[in-house]
């Protein structure tokens, strides 16, 4: 349970939960439930839990106790409403989850909100899940829409995804030469295995890819193996959005320019077992194996080889297929990202210790195993920490989004954790002050030094302290003078004083010095990089920047490029980026998550600047901001260009997943 003391707490709490405050007065000043608890206890409940504040009042960041009269009321209707099925699917609260809190003479309600296992969601309201379901979107809680809740139900019931049996398909469906070298390569793992004698349907039905159905009878084909050794038009016909993507990109930065790829393209079966054959030995060919002799035998693989054995394996056998977002592998000089579309069935800090395995397909997980590959024990992500731990790299880091799309990302950077060159940074900075600092304080500032800036988040990653030890750590360090930090809450920044974070003047130069680069090309510049342009260039600002041919501004100065001047596009992207746009283009009255959901999908990849982005959306410039953009800053579905100057007329914007810190 949390501890509050005061009200400097709630304060520190921000950076590691979900925080709601709330009146509950009544209409007769005594204290009664707010109706607008309700959706913020399913979203809550279907997302990582929080904590609601009765009784509270918070006015631009600060904290009033406004109090409750007969607390003791509210709390009984609390729990009536909790325990009735017509108001709520279900209780997941106890005596121990909501308290008395005294402030300032003032009595108050700490309700905490646990995450509902997978078992227990969707929580919705009413008898009815559809339009009654809740998530947190921005500063408010939404519905969720349909498709989404019918996956949640999909999830609450089926243990695992994949062992449907599919009427009508069979083995013309499969790709042989997938089947034969699997076979093969289990005969060659334990030659004297009986499965070895079987014919292929047995084989088959040994490793859970053809099933009886014993109830109705049925048998055929597993949605497991036709996803194994499936032919790829076969697959997308069962799963209209199965998409695999695999990209060797050049450079440590998040543009989208490859020098090898691999996808579905029509030149191989398309299936999750050939993806991962080819995929693992592109992940693997430059790794160098230091010589090692295990019983006389030498070992080519490293911790680092079994690391990246089990990210792949494991991005293919916990992806919701049915989703929308693609599995996508990338390989870049700095690091190795992973990501599969769905959430995870157990929280982040759960699957961070292993031991609680809660597969979204078992048959595939078993399947992999059976060739060497995973140990279906919850142990997948302890053994890729342990891998990278061993070279001494930045922890491994495992996150969720569900914007555009669910989806679950896992990076693995091959940074020093402590880099020497950013300890004798930070040592000629610092001095002995440094040297004096607690451990944690230590790893945050050399999170700062190594990776530009440090949050809460990150800080949770590498360290096993209370998160509210670690907010008090960052902002220990700030008051000490050695971290400067922008935002607030869960969107607070940390970074090095003096460390340069981009203004607008350093990328589009002084407002009146404008000037158009227009027939400026970046040289090897690809069209498929996320697009930007901007005229505002020039001046004599230490920047450096380009246009490539779609008309894209590129600079040093930040990690995406910039599109600020729609007319300075190329019309080919300009078409694609209205055509994202068309409904808000075409409608002047939108529902806020259909435009939220276009802000999305046209600022993937770029930035797009206040104007550029009202002049796309055919909506004024300071309703946007205020209505729609600063909101989804906070939520942290948009990230700014120049956090140092978020109200500037020419900030940008681009969506969080885009960044390299918190995408591949």
């Amino acid at each position: 349970m949390i501890n509050l003391q005061s009200l400097e707490d709630l304060s520190l709490l921000r950076e590691s939960v979900s925080l709601e405050c709330k009146l509950a007065n009544g209409r007769d000043g005594k204290g009664a439930l707010p109706d607008d608890f309700w959706p913020t206890y399913s979203a809550m409940a279907n997302a990582d839990g929080g904590v609601v504040i009765l009784g509270l009042r918070e006015r631009q960041g600060r904290f009033e106790p406004v109090g409750i009269e007969d607390a003791e009321k509210v709390r009984t209707d609390l729990f009536n409403n909790l325990n009735n099925r017509q108001k709520v699917s279900v209780n997941l609260l106890t005596d121990a989850h909501v308290r008395e809190w005294p402030v300032e003479g003032k009595t108050l309600l700490v309700v905490e909100i646990p995450r509902a296992r997978r078992q227990q969601r969707p929580v919705h309201l009413t008898p009815n899940p559809f339009g009654n379901t809740y998530r947190r979107l921005n500063e408010g809680d939404r519905p969720l829409p349909d498709e989404d809740v019918k996956r949640m139900l999909a999830e609450q019931v089926e243990d695992s995804r994949d062992d449907r049996i599919l009427r009508n398909f069979g083995f013309e469906d499969l790709d042989m030469g997938s089947f034969r070298a699997y076979r093969q390569v289990f005969a060659n793992r334990d030659p004297g295995h009986p499965w070895n004698e079987e014919n292929d349907q047995a084989f088959l039905r040994r490793i859970g890819g053809w099933r009886m159905d014993r109830e109705t009878g049925d048998s055929g084909l597993t949605l497991a193996g036709l996803l194994m050794f499936g032919q790829v038009n076969v697959i997308q016909e069962v799963l209209p959005y199965y998409m695999l993507d695999y990209q060797e990109r050049p450079a440590a930065k998040t543009e989208r320019r490859w020098v090898d790829r691999l996808t579905l393209d029509g030149k191989w079966s398309g299936n999750l077992y050939d993806f991962y054959r080819k995929v693992y030995l592109r992940l693997t060919a430059d790794l160098k194996v230091p010589f090692q002799l295990e019983k006389g035998e030498r070992q080519e693989e490293t911790p680092v080889h079994v690391a990246l054995r089990e990210a792949l394996a494991n991005v293919l056998v916990h992806a919701d297929y049915s989703d929308r977002a693609s599995v996508l592998v990338v390989k870049r000089p700095d690091m190795f990202g992973f990501r599969n579309p769905g959430l995870m069935r157990i929280p982040v800090e759960v699957a961070l210790h292993g031991g609680e395995p809660d597969c979204r397909n078992r048959n595939l997980h078993k399947m992999f195993r059976f060739v060497g590959v995973g140990e279906q024990a919850g142990t997948g992500i302890p053994r890729i920490l342990q891998g990278w731990n061993s070279q001494h790299w930045n922890p491994p880091k495992l996150y969720e989004s569900s914007t555009p799309y669910n989806q679950t990302l896992l990076e693995l950077r091959m940074i020093d954790l402590f880099p020497s060159d950013v300890i004798a940074d930070l040592r000629g900075r610092f001095g002995v002050q440094f040297d004096q600092l607690q451990h944690e304080e230590r790893v945050a500032l050399a999170l700062a030094g190594s990776e530009g800036t440090v949050n809460h988040a990150r800080l949770c990653t590498v360290s096993s302290s209370h998160p509210v030890e670690l907010t008090r750590t960052l902002q220990h360090l700030t008051q000490l003078g050695v971290l400067d930090s922008t935002g607030s809450g869960r969107g607070a920044v940390y970074f090095l004083p003096g460390q340069h974070l981009p203004t607008p003047d350093d990328v589009f130069g002084p407002p009146s010095q404008a000037v158009d680069f227009s027939s400026s090309v970046l040289a090897g510049s690809s069209s498929v990089l996320a697009g930007s342009s901007s005229v505002l260039t020039g001046g004599s600002s230490t920047f450096d920047q380009q246009r490539d041919e779609d008309g894209y501004l590129v600079t040093d100065q930040l990690p995406l490029p910039v599109i600020s001047d729609l007319n300075s596009l190329s019309p080919a992207l300009r078409a694609r980026l209205e055509e994202l746009a068309a409904e808000p283009r075409q409608k002047k009255k939108l529902d806020r998550e259909n435009l939220e959901a276009a802000v999305l999908a046209v600022c993937e990849g770029h930035y797009l600047t206040l104007n550029a982005l009202a002049d796309l959306l055919n909506r004024k410039p300071a309703s946007l901001r205020n209505e729609y953009l600063t909101p989804m800053v906070r939520q942290k579905a948009l990230s700014l260009a120049f956090p140092t100057t978020p109200t500037h007329e020419r900030q940008a914007y681009c969506t969080t997943t885009s960044l390299p810190t918190e995408n591949t």
